[in-house]
């Protein structure tokens, strides 16, 4: 299986639209363009037909090729986190290309300007995308939080959500990228079942009763080729990921707290945010 990251769809020049502002966020939020290209370019590499026809024969010696419609588990699952509200543009881009989305949301933010609200979070239920938790504050270091607040972090979030959409809230990804052994525990003891993290692997694997899914992460930047190839789990692609990825986990682990701190004078970070793990 294959998960690829995306955050935001926005228009040109309209980053703080959607999600959390300021120029980080903004490396990963991509134009409606952009995204429809990168649909496009995945259903043609992937085989994914956006509609099923209840006939499909091929004659002449030809092989029948099956036509997949939303939501086939041979499809890469396409993810956006923080919650902001140009969830509605990726939804409509989506359905348009026979895709669903996995949504995580910033349970704190929902109503807050950019962000989703209630109603579209039940539209979103209601029109087959799956939502889940993407934590209650998004702590950027999250994997250096006590456990207690990391229960806190994962189970209101996963009520909050549950009580908006009617629906039990079993998935989720890890803000921030920050992962440790811990954060899977209390995810597992908040009813999470399937967590999402920011390691550029495919495939799951087992942790404290969760079931760990790795994502490719998809910026700006990000040509439709590109997304294609992660899609098909090309390696080239896949290992210039590793090699960005672990670097980030060696400067993370060096940097300690200070890392957070030379990140925002080097990306140019405003406070616009206050994120939860800055008390």
């Amino acid at each position: 299986m294959t998960a690829l990251m995306y955050h935001d769809v926005v228009a040109p020049g309209a980053d703080d639209a959607s999600g959390f502002p300021g120029r980080d966020a903004a490396l990963y939020k991509v134009t409606p363009e952009t995204f429809a290209a990168h649909l496009d370019a995945i259903a043609r590499a992937t085989g994914h037909v956006s509609e099923r026809p209840s006939v499909d024969y091929r004659f002449c010696g030809a092989v029948m090729r099956e036509r997949r419609g939303p939501g086939d588990p041979r499809d890469p699952i396409i993810t956006f986190d923080d919650g902001g509200a140009s969830a509605m543009t990726a939804a409509d881009l989506l359905e348009a290309h026979g895709f669903i989305g996995h949504f995580f949301i910033t349970a704190n933010y929902v109503g807050a300007p950019g962000f989703v609200t209630e109603r579209q979070l039940r539209e979103l239920v209601q029109r087959g995308h799956v939502v889940g938790s993407h934590s209650c504050s998004h702590p950027l270091r999250m994997g250096h939080c006590t456990f207690p607040q990391l229960l806190v972090e994962w189970s209101r979030s996963c009520a909050i959500l549950a009580d908006i959409t009617g629906k039990e809230v079993s998935v989720a990804s890890v803000p921030g990228g920050d992962f440790s052994m811990k954060v899977a525990e209390a995810a597992a003891q908040a009813g999470i079942t399937q967590l999402f993290t920011s390691e550029p692997t495919c495939g799951a694997q087992e942790m404290s009763g969760v079931t760990l899914n790795g994502r490719f992460t998809i910026q700006r930047w990000t040509t439709a080729r590109t997304a294609a190839a992660l899609a098909l789990g090309k390696w080239l692609p896949r290992a210039r990921q590793a090699v960005v990825w672990n670097a980030k986990k060696i400067g993370k682990r060096v940097g300690g707290a200070r890392y957070l701190q030379i990140r925002r004078l080097l990306i140019g970070h405003g406070d616009e945010v206050r994120w939860g793990d800055q008390r």
